[in-house]
């Protein structure tokens, strides 16, 4: 049975296993719902009395969850943890940074394997999210059902019958759905295209955004594309818009990969290889200067220019590289920026020796 220190003391979850559709290029399908308890302030506006009130509400659920799905799931209160294992759990895509900006009052229901969260009093009463690798948005919309009927069995949700489920962003009333996909686009990147495919993305009224979402830059060459409408459609026309921008981009990259390929082979080989022999062998490494070069080694290896490194090593050292996943890791979590450089290339360095 996991408890939370497993699912901090991971750097590679079940749902960036690698595997999926267009797993190549899509590292993972994310689908969130937005819910609220009928009858009860949104937490922005609720003190503190109310908010308690929801959290023992929906402690109740726990049961029903793991009948419902037939695994274990963990209640958290976020006050119970440390400040590094707060970060950490936003670092593993598990909770967001809002969360953790006001604890008190605050949890996390979890699945054993980390593919469904459910975060308590957030910006709204419930996120439930479910995860699954790979270009998977039905399957992850189907988890995130599954789970939301289990709870609203036992609870009454906030609803209007004109405007759908009602939320404190004005943006998630309908469907209260937000789904996403993380992608990996080097090639564009590359290629100098990622301009043109973010301005036809918010045209088609999708966001495109860096690593950890709204607010955060792009790093390691990796987007988070997601829908900003949910008011007026339904869930599936939401799921299939997304689906059908993503696989057009999943398109141009790999088009512009068979350019560089064909174009520039030497250079880029000699990018991808300069690049390994420099994980391989540094003694310190930014976490800015190690995404940005497992990027271009990933995309070696989808090249076949590298064989011997699979996606999952990739996608395990996008979490073991995280500052504060390091901080917990050395069982001190208080680094200074040269110790965390130093450690971090550590971990690189012996991953691939052990590749």
């Amino acid at each position: 049975m996991s408890d939370i220190n497993t699912i901090l003391g991971q750097s590679l979850s079940p749902w960036m296993s690698g595997s999926g559709a267009e797993a190549d290029i899509v590292l993972s399908s994310r689908v969130r719902l937005a819910r609220n308890l009928a009858k009860v302030p949104f937490p922005n506006q609720a003190d503190s009395g109310k908010t308690a009130v929801v959290l023992r509400e929906l402690e109740t659920s726990i049961d029903d969850l793991i009948q419902t799905n037939g695994k274990n799931y963990l209640w958290i209160n976020i006050s119970d943890l440390s400040p590094v294992e707060r970060r950490v759990l936003v670092e593993k895509h598990i909770i967001s940074f809002d969360l953790i900006q006001e604890p008190v009052n605050r949890a996390l229901i979890v699945r054993e394997d980390a593919a469904i969260s459910i975060m308590v009093n957030e910006e709204d009463h419930l996120r439930i999210q479910s995860l699954h690798s790979g270009l998977d948005l039905l399957g992850a919309l189907q988890a995130a059902n599954l789970v939301d009927d289990c709870i609203e069995s036992r609870h009454t949700f906030a609803f209007d019958a004109r405007l759908g489920y009602l939320t404190a962003c004005p943006t998630n009333l309908g469907t209260g759905l937000r789904a996403s996909v993380m992608v990996h686009l080097p090639a564009l990147v590359l290629t100098q295209q990622m301009n043109r495919v973010v301005s036809a993305a918010t045209q088609l009224g999708l966001a495109v955004r860096g690593l950890y979402g709204e607010g955060t830059e792009t790093t390691g060459n990796i987007f988070q594309i997601s829908n900003q409408l949910t008011l007026g459609y339904n869930e599936m026309e939401i799921i299939d818009n997304l689906r059908n921008v993503v696989c057009q981009i999943v398109d141009q990259e790999r088009t512009a990969r068979k350019a560089l390929l064909k174009k520039s082979k030497d250079d880029l080989s000699d990018r991808v290889w300069r690049s390994y022999g420099i994980l391989r062998y540094a003694r310190k490494i930014s976490g800015q200067e190690a995404l940005s070069m497992l990027s271009e080694v990933r995309l070696g290896t989808d090249l076949q220019i590298i064989e011997e490194i699979g996606p999952q090593t990739f996608n395990e050292l996008l979490v073991a590289t995280r500052t504060n996943f390091l901080q917990r890791f050395s069982g001190r979590g208080d680094l200074s920026t040269v110790e965390c450089d130093q450690l971090r290339a550590q971990i690189i360095r012996e991953k691939l020796q052990g590749v």
